[in-house]
């Protein structure tokens, strides 16, 4: 009966005793988060976009279109406005304004000078080099036609 209670109470203080190690090890670490750690690009889908293409005052069809766009990810949080809105609106802007893109005489565009100067502008207008580049997921023309009413 004896060695059973001894053998509690020895069983109670290892267990004690290897507790106590651990909480005092871990206290003593710094936390992961003072650690330095690699932050690289952040990879950022956007909403669809519908833009209009108006042709002889009426509407001819619509653009349809993807993006994603990569930003610094540190850059991304210590900014104050989200650049999705930004982005956005250069984009509709330039397709929408565009006279080569012409879905009725159908040729190659430009593609990267869309993209190259749709950066320029974003970057531009918020003052820093934030959006690294932009990435086209999805580009489709839907005809006036081709639309259910």
């Amino acid at each position: 009966m004896i060695r059973n209670v001894m053998a509690g109470f020895w069983v109670c203080a290892v267990t004690l005793g290897s507790c106590y190690a651990a909480v005092t090890w871990m206290v003593g670490r710094s936390p992961a988060e003072n650690q330095p750690h690699y932050e690289g690009l952040q990879y950022k889908k956007l909403p669809p976009l519908n833009i209009p293409i108006i042709a002889e005052g009426a509407v001819q069809g619509y653009v349809v279109a993807n993006f994603v766009f990569t930003a610094d990810s540190k850059t991304l949080r210590e900014i104050s406005v989200p650049p999705e809105a930004f982005i956005l609106d250069e984009i509709f802007r330039h397709i929408y304004a565009d006279d080569t893109l012409d879905f009725r005489k159908l040729s190659r565009y430009n593609v990267n000078g869309m993209i190259g100067n749709v950066r320029e502008k974003i970057n531009k207008r918020l003052g820093a080099e934030i959006v690294k580049e932009i990435l086209i997921e999805n580009f489709n023309f839907i005809g006036k036609s081709d639309i259910r009413s």
